[in-house]
């Protein structure tokens, strides 16, 4: 049974958990996740916990923020005009959409919060400025 190297295709398990100890991701009952080592798909420091890794291996890896997705930036949340949403779509607390920037790129976004003239957006990650944990089982080497 080798080790895990970059390069490698794995499966993985994983549970991804708030400093509260809340899931906010889990493969659990589900398919494990496929994932090429070195491709950064995922986190980095999780693709680099995987590396030397046996299967049937756990680890819990401490992620910190700025390795994770980073901080929370205050000039990304933007209140505007209620008139900037298409019309077909009626805004809610929570619902994630596209916006177009003024550079024409595209962004994902939250709303946030909604008045009768505004809507507030955010287009930090839902998971930028926290500290996260993953408890991480190395399935197979493919």
């Amino acid at each position: 049974m080798g080790q895990a190297k970059s390069g490698d295709t794995v499966l993985i398990h994983y549970t991804g958990k708030l400093e509260d100890g809340s899931i906010f991701e889990t493969s659990k009952d589900q398919e494990p996740l496929l994932l090429t080592i070195g491709q950064n798909k995922t986190i980095q420091v999780l693709e680099d916990a995987i590396v030397g890794m046996k299967p049937g291996e756990i680890k819990t890896l401490k992620i910190m923020a700025i390795d994770a997705y980073g901080p929370y930036h205050k000039e990304l949340v933007k209140t505007v005009s209620r008139s900037v949403i298409d019309k077909g779509i009626e805004p809610k607390v929570g619902q994630k959409l596209e916006a177009t920037r003024i550079d024409g790129r595209k962004v994902s976004v939250t709303i946030k919060n909604i008045s009768e003239k505004s809507v507030t957006f955010d287009a930090n990650h839902p998971l930028a400025g926290q500290d996260l944990t993953f408890d991480v089982q190395l399935m197979e080497i493919v």
